[in-house]
């Protein structure tokens, strides 16, 4: 998760805490979650009008130093609301429980998914013209481009095959192994956007 790494890495998580009302270590272990859940929630709903969707955020918003201002948080609710549907609370809650020992909790992930959710958009749409050399995202659902990129950053599980991600793998991975047989996030995400797990 390198480009991940370095978007987090660039988050202002102070300025994220004072807006959540929460400490910084703990909004750093929420961030850590959220962004990755984040792409993978992209990652399993990549169709042919993904990119074009996501054209709208291809702005500079997480292009170096990340302007909490002028994040326009009522979109992030919407595309919260998009990826995840009716499970966002579902989301936020598996999500809390994946750092216990941090005290996280599902308020604090469902305060910061709205905030974090634009420049995550913001991010992938820039690395996407990166990695297409300028083109345009309108270019980009065909041969998996976008869902290569997305798998990339989640750890190389890319679209090819299958045309899907293994969302379930890929979230195990994001939240520090997969659970057995009991479910998790991973299954959750995974039954609510089309089974692909």
């Amino acid at each position: 998760m390198a480009d991940l790494n370095d978007l987090i890495s660039r988050l202002p998580i102070d300025d994220l805490a004072s807006q959540v009302g929460a400490s910084p270590d703990d909004v750093r272990a929420a961030v850590s979650q959220a962004v990755p859940t984040l792409v993978a929630g992209l990652g399993v709903q990549n169709d042919d009008g993904l990119a074009d969707k996501l054209a709208k955020h291809d702005n500079d918003l997480a292009s170096g130093t990340i302007n909490l201002n002028e994040v326009d948080t009522a979109d992030g609710q919407k595309i919260v609301n998009n990826l995840f549907g009716e499970e966002s609370d579902n989301v936020a809650q598996a999500l809390s429980g994946a750092v216990p020992a941090a005290g996280v909790d599902q308020g604090l992930v469902k305060k910061l998914l709205p905030i974090l959710a634009p420049i995550v958009l913001s991010f992938v749409m820039n690395q996407f013209g990166k990695s297409k050399g300028g083109a345009t995202a309108g270019s980009a659902a065909g041969g998996g481009g976008l869902g290569d990129l997305l798998g990339g950053m989640l750890g190389g599980q890319g679209g090819a095959g299958g045309g899907g991600m293994d969302l379930g793998s890929i979230l195990g991975s994001v939240l520090g192994g997969g659970k057995g047989g009991g479910g998790g996030l991973g299954d959750l995400l995974g039954g609510m956007l089309g089974g692909k797990k």
